[in-house]
């Protein structure tokens, strides 16, 4: 009898999505994850406890996020996914006019649910709420950096305000104080909202055990919405029901042999700009591509390829599989500048078409290549541009970051890839990716 998938997330973009499905795998769940929207037959062909869907709507316009999300919602519908999980950053990624807001508005709209609870943190990686307010570690949300995001800046850490902007219905809170009432008392207080007419709820959670009441309290929510960090506990709230038997964890990464990893990073935010000084700090090859340059030397990209493929080919001669890595990410004053002389859309475009020809020019055939995307947008272009159709969820680099084999429509191994979002991952991610893949590789073959 074929497995049939309880869960179905739609993820508003692809390094979240692999975030999450990360997330579902840590609860003894198969996951599945697609890339963009599925066809029947890629849907029809799945065994899974979950399936992820991951889309690039989080920076289109509004209307485009709607139609793309209800046409994946549709398609999982179709198969007899009993719950939908609407996935976006931890970080609350949005603008004053959406698209979190309208997009869960119209979800609950066509499931036909009242009261939909919104449960962004993530405190593995430093994500918080409190009282409404999202933290970052010890910081408020406007003043840890993402306020100067270049397509979401996010300028208030009161997510009720925030998404009370993006909404048509009322936005209220449930606080820690409630949540520690525990998952009956939480249904309760979810009941009683919903005959109030209150359209969306801000979930304070400050903890995992704030999160294990809130997986047990919407474990038969017909919808959901936040970042990664309900999974693991919504998961294990239905594994408690009996509706879905754990599976340890995954063993992907046996199939791994010793091969050079490409780095690609397009990402610009704090984490990711120390990730990179640190692979640098470490021995690390780079080499940075600027917009402005992009933008008035068209060779530029031709010679990024060629400067890789020497490195790997001086690599493979002293028999070593060192990884090397171009990036277009930078400081925000680097990012104002080309900002200001491209604009703000061109100057991202161009960053994520160049990585993402990049990709397609070094990455193997023969399904043992390793590439690493680093940035929501990054990964997203790259992706296209190999024409990745699935991913199969391997193991964790950092919380919410796993490599994956890449398949095509077909079912083909393309090779390793991790996309990793901007803000994750400790200061060694880089070389502690590498490493992962290392070890198993000499462990499969020991």
């Amino acid at each position: 009898m074929k497995k049939q998938a309880i869960i179905g997330v739609i993820a508003d973009d692809f390094t979240g999505a692999t975030d999450i499905a990360a997330m579902l795998v840590r609860g003894g769940m198969q996951v599945v994850q697609t890339i963009g929207l599925p066809s029947p037959a890629l849907l029809a062909g799945i065994e899974a406890d979950a399936i992820v869907v991951a889309l690039k709507s989080r920076s289109i316009p509004v209307q485009a996020a709607i139609d793309q999300t209800l046409t994946a919602w549709q398609a999982l519908a179709d198969i007899g996914v009993r719950q939908c999980y609407f996935k976006y950053c931890s970080t609350f990624d949005s603008t004053p006019a959406g698209n979190i807001g309208p997009v869960t508005e119209a979800l609950a709209a066509v499931i036909g649910v009242k009261t939909v609870a919104h449960i962004p943190a993530l405190p593995v990686n430093g994500r918080s709420v409190y009282q409404g307010h999202l933290f970052v570690f010890d910081k408020l949300l406007n003043e840890s950096g993402m306020e100067q995001h270049p397509l979401n800046p996010m300028t208030d850490a009161n997510l009720v305000r925030w998404l009370s902007q993006q909404s048509q219905g009322e936005v209220a809170l449930i606080t820690q104080a409630e949540v520690a009432g525990g998952a009956a008392a939480l249904r309760l207080r979810l009941a009683e909202l919903a005959q109030n007419n209150i359209a969306q709820v801000i979930g304070d959670t400050v903890s995992e055990q704030d999160l294990a009441h809130w997986g047990h309290a919407l474990v038969d929510a017909p919808l959901v919405a936040g970042g990664s960090g309900l999974a693991t506990p919504l998961a294990g709230a239905h594994a408690a029901l009996g509706r879905y038997s754990m599976t340890t964890q995954d063993t992907l990464a046996a199939q791994a042999t010793q091969q050079p990893t490409v780095m690609l990073s397009g990402s610009c935010s704090k984490a990711t700009i120390s990730q990179i000084e640190r692979f640098k700090a470490d021995g690390g090859m780079t080499l940075r591509l600027d917009p402005r340059t992009i933008a008035a030397d068209p060779t530029c990209v031709p010679q990024a390829i060629d400067w890789v493929q020497q490195q790997l080919a001086q690599q493979a001669a002293a028999g070593a599989t060192a990884p090397v890595m171009v990036y277009a990410s930078g400081t925000a004053e680097q990012v104002q500048a080309a900002q200001a002389e491209l604009g703000s859309a061109r100057a991202g475009q161009l960053a994520e078409d160049a990585l993402s020809q990049i990709a397609r020019a070094l990455m193997p055939t023969t399904g043992d290549g390793r590439l690493i995307a680093a940035g929501g947008e990054t990964s997203g272009a790259v992706v296209s541009q190999l024409g990745v159709a699935a991913l199969r969820i391997g193991p964790e680099i950092d919380p919410g970051v796993p490599w994956t084999q890449a398949l095509d429509s077909q079912g083909r191994v393309l090779g390793w890839l991790a996309l990793k979002s901007g803000n994750f991952g400790a200061e060694d991610f880089f070389t502690k990716a590498t490493r992962l893949l290392d070890a198993a590789a000499v462990g499969a073959d020991g």
